[in-house]
């Protein structure tokens, strides 16, 4: 009997200090900001989980109807404020307090570890001190003919269907910048173009449907229960695919660097791989273990594909559906490039592209890639008299704020002449790549990026609407892509 109560006594303490940690302090302190209506426990779990909406449409409701700081309730113990608001973004992003990744994040670590995008502390911070110098802009000219090359392949793959009167780009632009950022990052090919049933490229879009399973999923959110799904098991499939490939690599590239080390290779000379550049920085020895450097090599994978992909894309729609502007970037293009429109862009070229520019920054102020990203507090924050507690997630919704009238008028419009003189005036209103110290590391290389398969394309085709004309049903997973695909037409250019 005795032995019972005080079992009773600890079950009642346990959910006494459950209750206090995860509902009561937060209750006490986020009170003084709107929320949806919510049922018991399951807090506003309900609206993602029974819903003809996408999670996206859900979001969008909230700050719609709630505001541009609107507390949600995700389960019986968590809580986030899903921010749209500049001044909270400012706050945020300048920060530096505030640099821990919210805890979904923690589906990346068996396939990314703890590299830039998951890691936090002095791990993240050295990691970024050693790594920034690899994206310098310098360095980036060496890649201009790899993002030419591939670009040249996936207009190839265009011509093919350029009578059809409707072609989804999508994943035929995903596989062009498959290719892209392997040969950039590891200095090899997958040729995702041509070989797109690879045990490489198809492990790679697994994970990332996995990985937003598992973000979604009651069942496989926790590690107990996803144990026992069958995602469980395609995941170490596909893991021991990518892992391999990429330690392949690293061996590869490794010896082929101890070999050329005192000798005047032209082609290692000419350019190296990020790859290269992480491997001197292991033997100039600071400190990047070679699974450290595996680590972040994913990371690259998985950050300069799918992202750059879906800007890719977007942009190709937008200019497919507005005449005039595409118009003016290709005048752009003829002056640029005169009649010679098969000569390969320089650098400098892409630099020069400053319509181009702005129709890229206008396509990603509408589809942004990551159109939220989330920080977890490791500990008690004033923002404007106010206590956010420890535990509490800040989810930045970059996609509302960017479509915020009063940042963007007529924000539904696509309007590149907006960025003309854009620059400096609201740093907090337009961030695709996000802003502060964790911004996105490898921006510049994917703005050449976009710019130089653009260009190859619209030098190519005419881009037109799709017939019938293609709405795009928005929806977010690991990044923001069309459910129902992005459909233009393709006319050869004279």
């Amino acid at each position: 009997m005795i032995l019972l109560f005080l079992a009773l006594v600890c079950v009642l303490y346990f959910l006494v200090y459950i209750y206090y940690k995860h509902v009561y302090i937060f209750e006490k302190h986020l009170k003084c900001f709107p929320s949806p209506p919510d049922i018991p426990i399951l807090g506003h779990a309900l609206d993602f989980a029974f819903t003809d909406k996408g999670f996206l449409d859900v979001l969008m409701h909230y700050t719609r109807n709630y505001g541009d700081i609107v507390r949600v309730k995700t389960g019986p113990h968590r809580q986030l404020l899903l921010i749209s608001n500049y001044n909270f973004f400012q706050f945020v992003l300048t920060n530096m307090k505030i640099l821990k990744k919210s805890v979904e994040y923690r589906y990346f670590h068996n396939w990314l570890g703890t590299g830039l995008i998951t890691s936090s502390g002095a791990k993240w911070k050295r990691h970024r001190q050693i790594i920034t110098p690899t994206f310098h802009y310098k360095i980036l000219e060496d890649f201009v003919d790899i993002f030419e090359s591939n670009a040249k392949i996936l207009v190839k793959k265009f011509e093919s269907c350029s009578d059809s009167t409707s072609v989804d780009i999508f994943d035929l632009v995903n596989l062009c910048t498959l290719d892209i950022i392997c040969e950039s990052a590891m200095g090899t090919s997958v040729n995702a173009q041509l070989n797109s049933d690879s045990e490489y490229v198809q492990s790679v879009k697994n994970m990332l449907d996995i990985v937003i399973a598992r973000v979604f999923s009651p069942i496989k959110m926790t590690d107990w229960t996803y144990f026992f799904t069958e995602d469980y098991r395609k995941e170490k499939k596909a893991l021991k695919v990518i892992h391999s490939y990429t330690w392949n690599v690293i061996k590869r590239r490794q010896e082929f660097l101890k070999s050329e080390k005192n000798e005047n290779h032209a082609g290692y000379q000419k350019r190296k791989a990020f790859l290269d550049l992480l491997l001197e920085a292991n033997s100039n020895g600071e400190q990047l273990t070679l699974e450290e450097i595996r680590e972040e090599v994913d990371t690259f994978m998985f950050a300069g594909h799918d992202t750059t992909g879906t800007g890719i894309a977007f942009i190709l729609f937008c200019l497919a559906n507005n005449a005039e502007e595409q118009a003016k970037v290709f005048m752009e293009q003829k002056q640029l490039f005169g009649d010679n429109f098969e000569r390969p862009p320089t650098f400098q070229d892409l630099k020069n592209m400053k319509y181009l520019e702005m129709a890229i920054k206008e396509s990603l102020r509408l589809y942004p890639p990551a159109p939220f990203y989330s920080r977890e507090l490791d500990h008690d924050v004033l923002y404007e008299g106010t206590v956010l507690p420890k535990g509490l997630t800040l989810t930045l919704f970059s996609y509302a704020l960017h479509r915020n009238p009063n940042y963007f008028p007529e924000p539904e419009r696509f309007l590149p002449s907006r960025f003309q003189n854009y620059d400096g005036k609201m740093p907090f209103a337009f961030l695709p790549f996000s802003a502060g110290a964790r911004n996105c590391i490898g921006q510049r290389f994917a703005m050449a990026e976009m710019k130089s398969v653009v260009s190859r394309i619209l030098r190519s085709f005419e881009l037109l609407p799709s017939i019938p004309s293609h709405e795009l049903k928005l929806a977010s997973q690991t990044i923001l892509i069309s459910s129902n695909g992005v459909r233009i037409r393709f006319r050869k250019r004279l």
